[in-house]
């Protein structure tokens, strides 16, 4: 995400070997609803942008749950600026470059970054799934002994009720 034409052609033609949809925003607000609208893998962004800077976006976008784990590199043109470079990894950037930068360097990044969101999407979901499915064989578990402890004692007692978490 850029704000000048060039610079996204040129990060657009970088990336082209990486064999990924290129997704181009020439703001921050249009940045940040390219990625709220989803499907977005990795965000890449200039720190001098209109509307809405690179840090800002990258602020909102570590606040929301669902962008919280995205990964971000920040890319300026200002030079080296350790303070800059600070404050965008105390923010949750994947990565803060200096342009110009190496296309190979920032094609293995991207391309690692990128199989890692995707790692971890993946993994979130098979713990979601497990947790559920975890839940519904306690839930299960539950109703099986408070109806054996009913039909022996004919009703409901205190322990199924506490097996349930009903107290």
């Amino acid at each position: 995400m850029d704000d000048r034409e060039d610079n996204l052609f040129a990060i657009e033609s970088l990336l082209r070997p990486v064999g990924r949809p290129v997704v181009r925003a020439h703001s921050g607000d249009e940045a940040l609803k390219t990625v709220l609208r989803g499907g977005i893998g990795v965000v890449i962004l200039d720190v001098v942008m209109p509307q809405m800077d690179g840090l800002e976006v990258l602020a909102y976008l570590k606040r929301l749950d669902h962008t919280r784990n995205l990964p971000v590199v920040l890319m300026t043109g200002l030079g080296r600026d350790d303070d800059l470079a600070a404050r965008a990894y105390d923010l949750g950037v994947s990565d803060f470059l200096v342009k110009p930068v190496d296309p190979w360097v920032v094609r293995t990044k991207v391309r690692a970054l990128a199989d890692l969101y995707t790692e971890n999407q993946s993994l979130r979901a098979q713990v979601s799934a497990l947790t559920d499915r975890r839940a519904d064989a306690a839930a299960d578990l539950a109703n099986l002994l408070d109806a054996r402890v009913s039909r022996q004692s004919g009703g409901t007692t205190g322990r199924a009720r506490i097996i349930r978490g009903v107290d």
